[in-house]
């Protein structure tokens, strides 16, 4: 498990976003969000990949994975929206893009431009994979989700 926080704004004291402070939780999958949960602000959202990857514990048999994850996080009066990432990146070429269109779908959330998102695409991602990550965030970012 990789978390990661992102702070921004005129002015940050810390790097670090305590329980019930985050805007955003951005999930790779629902069991993660589902743990991160109470970081959650009461009007912040969710955002993750419907995708189950199996932790360790139910990977060896010791436990099994909770079912319909996605509704009981919404029953914990979470705005969560569920989108099958993988399935959307694998349309736009690669696997690999799952985390941008998780992030095209991030940026319709956030105060940033659009064209913005698209130009640090277009700086940072390899020449031969700026195509690809561009289809994967312009999937993300027209995903309504579930």
């Amino acid at each position: 498990s990789v978390v990661t926080y992102v702070r921004y704004g005129e002015s940050v004291a810390s790097p670090v976003i305590e329980k019930g402070e985050a805007d955003l939780i951005l999930s790779f999958e629902a069991l993660e969000a589902a743990r991160w949960l109470p970081y959650l602000r009461k009007d912040g959202k969710i955002i993750t990949n419907t995708q189950q990857m199996d932790p360790m514990p139910v990977v060896t048999g010791v436990a099994s994975y909770p079912e319909d994850i996605i509704g009981k996080i919404r029953a914990a009066g979470a705005d969560v929206t569920a989108v099958d990432a993988l399935g959307l990146a694998m349309e736009a070429g690669s696997a690999k893009a799952t985390n941008i269109v998780l992030i095209g779908l991030c940026a319709r959330h956030m105060e940033f431009p659009r064209e913005s998102w698209e130009a640090a695409i277009r700086e940072t991602v390899p020449a031969k994979f700026i195509d690809m990550n561009l289809r994967a965030f312009a999937l993300g970012y027209g995903c309504e989700g579930k």
